[in-house]
C-alpha cells in the first residue's frame, strides 16, 4: 500500500498590499511636500492668514525680479548652447577620431562631474582673475598698467565656468549614444564618397538626437537652478532668481519675497522638466 502523502498547508508570505505606500509617502511629505507648502503659504498668505496676490504682483513686476528673471534665462541657455556645442565636439573626436590617450581624456572629463563647482572657478580665479596667472603675465610681458582680461568678474565668466561644469552631462550621453552605432553605415556613406562633415550631418547626429535632447535639457534645468557658480564669481550686477532668494532670505530677511520668487523658480523649473519629458517622448530619448 502506498505511503500516504501528508501534505501541510503552505503559509503565506507576508504582505501588506497598497500599504507600502505609505512610508515613501511620508518620507516625501516630510522632506518636500511640506516645506514646499510652507514656502507657498508664506509666498501667499498675508499677516492674517488670508490669500493675498498683491504681494505678489508687486514682486514679479519689480525690476530687481525682472532683470534677475532674465540674466537667469540668458545665462542658463547660454551656457546649454555652449554645453551642447563642446560635448558634440569632444564626443565626436572621441568616437570616431582614433588618438591615443582617447579613453583617459573621456575619464578625465567625467572628473569634472564629481567636482564641488565652486573648485572650477576657483581654478578659474587663479587663472582668468584681475591677478591671476594669465593677467600677471600679461603685464609683465607687455608692461601695462591694468590687467586687460576682465570677463570673468561678468556674465560670460559665469558661462564659461557652467561650461565647464556641465559640459559632461552631455558628452557622456552622447558617447553612449555613438557606441550604439552601427559603424556599416559611416563605412557605406565614405565608399560612396560623402565628406565627413556630410557624415556627420546625415548619418551621426540624426542618432545622436535623443543623447542631444537628454543632455542639453539636463544642463538647462542645472544651469536655471545654479547659485554656487554666481555666487562665488561674484559678476558685478549678474544677479540671477536663486541669488536674489538669497539676498531677499539672509541679507535682507525678507522672506516673503524670498518665498514669492522661489515658487516662480520652481514652476520654472518644473515647467522647463515637462518639456524635456514632452521631447523625450516625441524624440524617443
Amino acid at each position: 500500500m502506498a505511503d500516504a502523502v501528508v501534505s501541510t498547508p503552505r503559509s503565506k508570505p507576508l504582505t501588506f498590499g497598497g500599504a507600502w505606500i505609505v512610508p515613501p509617502a511620508l518620507l516625501l511629505a516630510v522632506l518636500f511636500f511640506y516645506p514646499l507648502a510652507l514656502i507657498v503659504r508664506t509666498a501667499f498668505l498675508d499677516e492674517s492668514g488670508g490669500f493675498t496676490a498683491q504681494a505678489a504682483l508687486q514682486v514679479v513686476t519689480s525690476r530687481s525680479f525682472v532683470g534677475a528673471l532674465l540674466n537667469t534665462m540668458t545665462i542658463a541657455v547660454a551656457s546649454t548652447v555652449g554645453c551642447v556645442v563642446l560635448g558634440l565636439v569632444l564626443a565626436l573626436m572621441l568616437a570616431f577620431v582614433p588618438f591615443p590617450g582617447s579613453r583617459f581624456i573621456a575619464r578625465l572629463i567625467d572628473t569634472f562631474i564629481a567636482l564641488p563647482t565652486f573648485l572650477i572657478t576657483l581654478a578659474f580665479t587663479f587663472i582668468y582673475g584681475s591677478a591671476g596667472i594669465l593677467n600677471e603675465a600679461l603685464v609683465q610681458g607687455f608692461h601695462l598698467t591694468a590687467p586687460p582680461v576682465d570677463f570673468l568678474y561678468s556674465a560670460w565668466g559665469v558661462v564659461l565656468a557652467e561650461v565647464t561644469v556641465y559640459t559632461p552631462f552631455v558628452l557622456r550621453p552622447l558617447l553612449a549614444s555613438f557606441s550604439l552605432l552601427d559603424r556599416s553605415q559611416i563605412e557605406a556613406a565614405s565608399i560612396l564618397g560623402a565628406r565627413p562633415w556630410r557624415i556627420v550631418a546625415q548619418v551621426i547626429l540624426p542618432a545622436a538626437v535623443p543623447a542631444l535632447i537628454a543632455g542639453g535639457s539636463l544642463c538647462l534645468l542645472l544651469t536655471v537652478n545654479e547659485f554656487g557658480i554666481v555666487l562665488f564669481i561674484g559678476a558685478k550686477g549678474v544677479i540671477t532668481l536663486p541669488l536674489l532668494i538669497y539676498d531677499k532670505a539672509i541679507q535682507e530677511s525678507d522672506y516673503q519675497t524670498a518665498c514669492i520668487i522661489a515658487v516662480v523658480n520652481v514652476a520654472l523649473s518644473l515647467g522647463l522638466f515637462g518639456l524635456y519629458r514632452t521631447a523625450a517622448r516625441r524624440f524617443g530619448a
